[in-house]
């Protein structure tokens, strides 16, 4: 169902009704992922080796960082900065979608190309993700500012954040970070897109059967999958993204363990492998590989979810209409 297909009775759902699907999946799995979101942005931004061995680090694994923040901060530091984390998946998941849709539909329209080819998938996820990182790039460094503080708190609410970055900093704060993000979000969404089509065929191929629970467990399995694979090639982006969105944000960090300016993207990547070793470029990437795996799993599982209840609950509206 993720893109058009001709053969899909469920192409008939309009591009409004699209969008409301890619904006509840977003919705959900943001409330359901957010813990480990939050555990892997402040893997990513410690300076510090990520052991126990080192006496210096604040975080070193999973468990201890999450009973570390539950015991500082308590449950609801799990969640901070969740609504304008909720802003943007919800705004991220009906722009990238409907993207989606009309450019695969397009494909279908105007080439030769098969919709459900992996390159074209490739593509035209890319595109659709960076169409939608470009909408809520401001929403994600207030994401990225809100998970990444710690106590006593720089920004009361989001009202305060907008106001006291954009006074302090300038409007081209919010969008510290872009250019690693669209240079990692569109072979990362293009691999999501690709993979989760080529993996549901290579599913139907070994596991051949029907149903609705049979179709929804593929779906999170698939999307799962191609979650980690694309996460794990495309990783040492997401990590410069996230240093640099921090910028000029360091009297925040300080509680956290050491800080670091970046002037730039290749000044990061240069810091962070001489000072931290090329293992530097993929630090919190066990809970990024959780993260990936639950948030791309969540997100196809509740979009075709919601697309399909949309479908049904259209088909059952001009039944009854015909009926009378």
């Amino acid at each position: 169902m993720v893109g058009y297909d001709p053969k899909s009775e469920v192409k008939s759902i309009s591009a409004v009704e699209v969008a409301v699907a890619g904006s509840a999946s977003g919705f959900v799995t943001r409330a359901l992922i957010s813990p480990v979101d939050v555990i892997k942005i402040r893997f990513q931004l410690q300076i510090e080796q990520l052991s126990p061995r080192n006496p210096l680090a604040k975080y070193y694994g999973i468990l201890q960082t999450a009973h570390r923040i539950l015991h500082e901060e308590g449950l609801t530091a799990f969640w901070k900065g969740h609504v304008p984390a909720q802003l943007l998946s919800v705004s991220y998941g009906a722009v990238q979608f409907v993207t989606f849709e009309c450019l695969t539909e397009l494909v279908h329209n105007a080439t030769p190309y098969d919709t459900r080819n992996f390159i074209v998938h490739f593509v035209c996820g890319g595109l659709a993700a960076c169409t939608a990182t470009m909408t809520v790039q401001p929403l994600d460094t207030l994401r990225t500012r809100f998970a990444a503080q710690g106590e006593p708190k720089v920004y009361r609410n989001l009202r305060h954040a907008v106001v006291t970055m954009y006074q302090m900093e300038g409007p081209l704060t919010f969008y510290r970070g872009l250019t690693p993000t669209i240079i990692a979000v569109f072979p990362y969404a293009g691999l999501q897109f690709s993979f989760y089509n080529l993996l549901q065929q290579l599913y139907k191929r070994v596991m051949p059967s029907e149903g609705m629970n049979a179709g929804n467990v593929k779906n999170l399995v698939c999307g799962s999958c191609a979650g980690v694979i694309s996460k794990t090639l495309t990783y040492p982006f997401d990590l410069f993204k996230k240093r640099l969105q921090v910028g000029g944000f360091e009297q925040a960090r300080a509680a956290f363990g050491q800080v670091r300016t970046y002037k730039g993207l290749m000044d990061c990547a240069g810091q962070i492998v001489r000072e931290e070793g090329p293992v530097g470029l993929f630090k919190g990437l066990s809970p990024s590989l959780l993260k990936a795996a639950l948030s791309t799993g969540f997100t196809f599982f509740w979009y075709e979810f919601f697309c399909n209840l949309l479908y049904a609950l259209k088909d059952t509206g001009s039944t009854k209409g015909q009926e009378s």
